[in-house]
């Protein structure tokens, strides 16, 4: 305390060192003064190294000649969309140059594909990309951050040609200007790994997680946050190759390096449950599963707004858990719930034809198998519209179809279906795979009867 050397000392002032490290618990707009926020911190163990190196690494991310733009950064960094986007607005209304407005549009991109609002990110995008090609060299590293983030957007909308388009071009500029380890260009091989892991092309996806890890932890605190990402990326692309154990392995260290840096209920642990909750699921532990897709729900809840795509994906999986656990009532419930922000709102459809999959699943195993072929052909036809014709996702909703058409002794059209399952399972997974398992086993069930 300071008061009695303040000329305030009513305010009982408080002294910190300047090399204090603190960690974010909330920021809030002052409600006296629009231009003052407050900043809730908690203060760490200042002998702490890594904890340390990663401040400076954060500083080094958030620095700016203005204050405001690394107000707005922070904020970013922290998942506080809403007021970023507030601040944001205001300095667009007083920028005057074109790299200042350029910069504005570029982090209101950032902000709306944080709030979910896709379309309204890409506009954005475009608005800087449109002022820094009039304005900048083509090789510009600027220019390689809008198309990255471009890319980002397009990936979560399940456009994942457009998405590979703009990482390659973001790709080539930072392989030109960056050193060999820069922590963008192995952002840029890791986002690159992630189209080719949602396209179902998994030994590839991994050659790109491989090589952005190795430039990571070299060039990175083993805290940063981005080496997380690297391991969440691991986990998702084994968990869809089947190697359940291996994708906790990773999930464990990506969770490990969250819990260091970021405070409980921080946005980023929302999708490392979601992936706990997938591998538990694929698992059969499905108490396990539930527990960790309702801690996700949870986050999002707190951080997001109401109608955000993610919402969808959480409803949709907890409904599909019910479903595994046998509560019919409950999994439809869920699934609405879903379909309502899925069907309502610009999300990435390839989420909606996954929801429309699990109510079909539903309803053949409540027997009701009309309403059931109903809810497959609409995820089919979004399926067969969005991803290459030997997709690993396409041969999991064939195989279902293949049950349904089973159930119902209609053996020829069971026998198209897995047939189709089959081949695409033995072109793109390994043999043990638990689906390419699956598939064969209702094959020879359908061989039987025929």
């Amino acid at each position: 305390m300071i008061d009695k050397h303040s000329a305030l000392p009513r305010e009982q002032e408080i002294l910190f060192t300047m090399h204090s490290v603190f960690r974010i618990v909330e920021i809030t707009q002052t409600p006296s003064n629009s231009r003052l926020w407050e900043v809730q911190l908690t203060i760490t163990d200042e002998s702490d190294p890594q904890l340390s190196t990663l401040t400076n690494h954060i500083k080094e991310e958030v620095q700016s000649s203005n204050e405001w733009y690394r107000m707005g950064k922070l904020m970013l960094q922290v998942g506080h969309f809403d007021q970023a986007e507030e601040l944001y607005n205001e300095l667009l209304k007083g920028a005057s140059t074109d790299s200042d407005i350029a910069y504005i549009y570029h982090e209101l991109g950032r902000v709306k594909k944080g709030q979910g609002e896709y379309q309204e990110a890409v506009k954005f995008y475009e608005k800087s990309l449109d002022i820094k090609r009039k304005t900048l060299p083509e090789d510009d590293v600027s220019l390689a951050d809008t198309y990255g983030n471009i890319g980002a957007v397009y990936d979560s909308m399940g456009e994942y040609s457009k998405a590979l388009e703009y990482y390659e071009k973001a790709n080539k500029i930072f392989e030109i200007s960056l050193p060999p380890t820069h922590p963008n260009l192995a952002t840029s091989y890791n986002n690159i790994g992630q189209v080719y892991d949602n396209m179902g092309e998994y030994s590839k996806a991994l050659e790109y997680y491989e090589k952005s890890l190795k430039m990571r932890e070299k060039a990175l605190a083993p805290t940063h946050p981005d080496l997380a990402d690297s391991y969440l990326s691991f986990a998702a692309c084994y968990e869809k190759m089947g190697d359940y154990t291996a994708a906790l392995k990773a999930l464990k260290n990506a969770n490990k390096i969250q819990e260091k840096t970021f405070q409980e209920g921080n946005q980023v642990f929302a999708f490392t449950f979601s992936w706990y909750g997938r591998v538990y699921r694929d698992l059969k532990e499905y108490s396990k599963a539930l527990d960790y897709y309702e801690k996700c729900l949870a986050i999002d809840r707190k951080n997001l707004p109401e109608k955000h795509p993610d919402f969808g994906i959480d409803y949709s999986n907890i409904g599909d858990v019910h479903r595994l656990m046998g509560d019919y009532e409950k999994a439809l419930i869920f699934h609405q719930k879903a379909l309502n922000i899925q069907e309502n709102v610009k999300c990435n459809p390839l989420e909606c034809a996954t929801t429309y999959m699990n109510v079909g699943e539903t309803y053949r195993e409540m027997k009701d198998y009309t309403t059931a072929l109903t809810y497959y052909q609409k995820g089919l036809k979004i399926r067969e519209e969005k991803l290459t014709k030997n997709h690993p996702d396409l041969a999991v909703i064939y195989h279902n179809m293949s049950k349904l058409y089973f159930s119902t002794q209609k053996y020829s059209m069971a026998m198209k279906y897995v047939q189709q399952a089959v081949e695409i399972g033995q072109e793109k997974l390994s043999s043990t795979h638990p689906h390419l398992v699956e598939y064969r086993e209702t094959f020879e069930k359908i061989r039987k009867k025929q």
